[in-house]
């Protein structure tokens, strides 16, 4: 494991790979049946796997991989019992890239003893390198990250999103719904964008105001957590204590629109 990391070197092949799919944007035919839509994505994975693992192998030559299972609830309780590893989510918002839609990015983070110690999100509509390091600032194209300072609910931008685990025999369905209705309450502009770890960088950059989601998506959060933590963010469960490695929920964002949100959850 290397104490010093070349970060133009991850960044360079991230971005490398990111600018071979929007060469191929909207060339794809959107798929139609189940079958073609899994296909496309399995396509879609293993073009951007082997990509970053031949321009990285030789900067981090022992660094094993891990590929995020969004849909596997139970490996995202804990981090691989590895001191150091590759988290790689191929392409976050993979189905909007498939349907022609905006809102689809690169996500990488290195792992390093349980917790993300560089990360890397890179939007390449925008040309928008989102990235952290661990206890030295997030950036964007080289430009340091601040969160919003806003006061005024009736100002700030809410999102919620929601995980692809089954919702059929609990009560999370109940849950989203309560957490968009108390959103739609009291705070002045509520959106859902699609790709996790984007709006979570965008709480970092100050475009959002607050994330909440009220089940457990560690793969798709792991990135952008990093990334507005470093900018100043506020990293949370939804019942208000720290969030850690398999937390079931997430809220994140600028401490006056935490606090307004804890605020209405308990009063209700």
């Amino acid at each position: 494991m290397q104490n010093k990391i070349n970060n133009t070197i991850i960044l360079d092949a991230v971005r490398k790979v990111g600018d071979v799919f929007l060469k191929d944007y909207k060339k794809n035919s959107i798929p139609q049946t189940m079958d073609e839509l899994l296909k496309q994505l399995e396509d879609i994975d293993t073009l951007c796997l082997t990509s970053l693992k031949e321009d990285l192998s030789s900067e981090f030559p022992n660094t094993p991989w891990h590929i995020g299972d969004e849909f596997d609830t139970n490996s995202q309780r804990n981090p691989a019992e590895l001191e150091e590893y590759w988290l790689c989510d191929a392409m976050d918002g993979a189905i909007q890239y498939l349907q022609h839609i905006a809102g689809w990015t690169i996500n990488l983070v290195l792992i390093r003893h349980g917790k993300p110690f560089f990360s890397i999100i890179y939007d390449p509509l925008a040309n928008e390198m989102f990235w952290a390091k661990d206890g030295e600032g997030a950036f964007m194209n080289n430009e340091p990250l601040t969160i919003s300072r806003k006061t005024d609910p009736a100002v700030m931008l809410a999102v919620f999103d929601y995980g692809h685990q089954d919702k059929s025999n609990n009560n999370l369905n109940e849950k989203i719904g309560a957490t968009v209705t108390k959103l739609l309450g009291n705070f002045g502009i509520v959106r859902n964008y699609g790709p996790h770890g984007l709006q979570l960088a965008y709480v970092g950059a100050g475009r959002i105001d607050m994330f909440v989601q009220e089940d457990i998506d560690t793969y798709n959060w792991i990135a952008g957590l990093l990334i507005a933590k470093e900018a100043g963010a506020e990293i949370l469960t939804t019942t208000g204590t720290s969030w850690k490695w398999g937390s079931e929920s997430l809220l994140a964002g600028q401490k006056r629109s935490i606090e307004k949100y804890l605020q209405i959850k308990s009063s209700n």
